[in-house]
This record gives structure tokens, sequence and C-alpha cells, in this order.
């Protein structure tokens, strides 16, 4: 106990303590309101006012004609269901994944052996965004490695090399090297947090391994698999140099869309629509995963 503490009646002790960890978020709530409400809401403010090309500032002037030109076009309805479907596509594929690599370092208990795994998963952390998924273009190129071995096998021709980048697949790739890492070590904290006895107590009364897994391990992990499976959700949705260097442009999700308003068309209010409709539909696809994880995992609705 604090000095303060002993010389405190026990109800304003008590009150002390709180009004103490009350102020350890202070500094994080102050940086949560500058970086990300402040924004946010010039974002919908900005997302409010009409057209005005070259213009940023937000004005008092409101309309609801940039929201009409957007849920009347077809292009962009279609790149907002593309952004939602690739989201959940990578989420799926990187899970499927990343969930025998976790289960493998949170179970290994040679030290050295841990290490190492754990290196080769970090070490993709180590390098730059672009600079991977430059590396993943040489891999996957027309004249890439995967193309050159598919022609020596006699599978391919030189002429007819298959597609693997500057599509929906490409992109699909690009995004589960790049989300892996986070799906792991989100996925290798909550396996190390199950009890073991737990398994233990499934294999005494009978149960196979294969069976105290699916019955006992895999719903164990359920929080790291929703937590993984949003972060990765979360990443994919709103990525922008993914799909314009694997997509080459070619795959309209809404960050390209945000891009183009933006740099190449100095339509900003227009943009902000666009990110506006990004963010609202990430956040309403997190709440409804949330939800339908919660009662999957017997938590609360």
């Amino acid at each position: 106990m604090t000095l303060a503490s002993q010389t405190l009646p026990p109800q304003s002790s008590a009150r002390h303590h709180r009004h103490m960890k009350s102020l350890l978020v202070v500094p994080l709530t102050i940086f949560f309101v500058i970086f990300f409400v402040v924004p946010v809401g010039l974002l919908f403010a900005s997302s409010l006012n009409p057209q005005t090309l070259g213009q940023v500032a937000v004005t008092s002037e409101l309309t609801l004609d940039n929201y009409i030109r957007f849920f009347s076009r077809s292009s962009y309805l279609m790149a907002a269901g593309r952004s939602v479907l690739l989201a959940t596509i990578v989420s799926m594929v990187t899970l499927v994944i990343a969930y025998p690599m976790a289960f493998v370092i949170a179970k290994t208990e040679n030290a050295t052996r841990n290490t190492v795994l754990l290196i080769l998963v970090l070490a993709a952390m180590q390098l730059d965004m672009v600079i991977r998924i430059y590396g993943m273009m040489v891999i996957l190129g027309d004249n890439g490695l995967v193309n050159q071995m598919l022609v020596a096998l006699g599978l391919t021709s030189p002429d007819a090399p298959v597609q693997l980048m500057y599509n929906f697949l490409g992109v699909v790739l690009g995004l589960v090297q790049f989300s892996m890492p986070f799906m792991i070590l989100t996925l290798v904290g909550v396996i190390r947090g199950i009890n073991p006895s737990l398994e233990e107590a499934a294999r005494s009364l009978g149960a196979s391994r294969r069976r105290t897994f699916v019955r006992v391990t895999l719903p164990s992990s359920m929080p790291g698999i929703l937590s993984g499976s949003l972060l990765v959700f979360a990443l994919s949705i709103s990525s922008y140099i993914v799909p314009a260097l694997m997509g080459g442009f070619r795959v309209g999700v809404l960050p390209i869309h945000i891009y183009q308003q933006v740099a190449e068309g100095a339509r900003f209010q227009f943009g902000a629509t666009i990110a506006v409709v990004l963010f609202l539909i990430s956040a309403g696809a997190v709440a409804v995963y949330l939800k339908v994880g919660a009662r999957n995992s017997g938590g609360l609705a």
C-alpha cells in the first residue's frame, strides 16, 4: 500500500485509486480524439458539402448530392461489394493457412525451435510493404518464377502464361501474404492460453487427438479466430497498395476509387463520400461479425 492509501479512509482511498486509473487513459483519449474523432468528423462533414473541384476546406453548405451520385452508379456499388467480398475471402484463406502454423508455435515446447518459428513469422514484417509486394511480382508475373517453372514442366507455354497478377486472384494472394503474420501472432497468444487440463480431460475420457482438437481446442481458440479475422478483414478492406500493385488498378475496390477521386481528379468531397461509405461498411461488417462470433462462441450478443 502507498503512504496516501494508508492515511486515507477506505472510501476515500478507493476513490483515489479510481481517479488515478482514470488519469491513465487521458493521454490515449486525447490522442484518439485528435487523430481519429476529429479527422473522421471532418471527413463526414466534407462528404456533405457540394462538389467543388480542388477545394479541401469544409463549408457550412450541406447537400446529399455526393451520396446520391454514389448510390445511383452501379460501378461504385459493385466496388463496395467487391471490397467486402475481397476482405472476406482474404480473412478465410489467411485463417486456414495461419492456424496450423500458430498451433505448432503455441504447442512447441522446445525454446530454440519456437524462437526459429517466430523469427520466420516476424521476418516478413521487417520489410516494407512495397518491397514485399514487388518480391511477389517477381514470383507471380507473366515471366515470373512460377510461370517459368510451369513452362519448364510443359504445363503451359511462354505465349500463354497463367495470369496470377493484375486480377482478383493477385490481390487476394498479396493481401494474404501481407496479413498472415497478424493472424498468426493473434492466434498464438490465444492458443497458448488454453488450459491444457481441458485437452487432457478429453483425452482421458477416450477422445482421439482429432476429436479433442475439434471439440475442445478449436472452440477454445474462437476468440483468437474472431480477433484475427476482424484484424485481417479491416486491413484488407482498407488496403490501397496491394490492389494498386498486384491488381494494376484493374480491380476496382473502394480505396482505388478514393485515390482516383482525390489524387487524380481533385474531387475531395466525393472522395470523402466514398471514404465514409467504406468506413460505414467496415464498421457494420465488424459489428455483425462480432455479434455472430459472440453467439457461436457462447458469449453474449
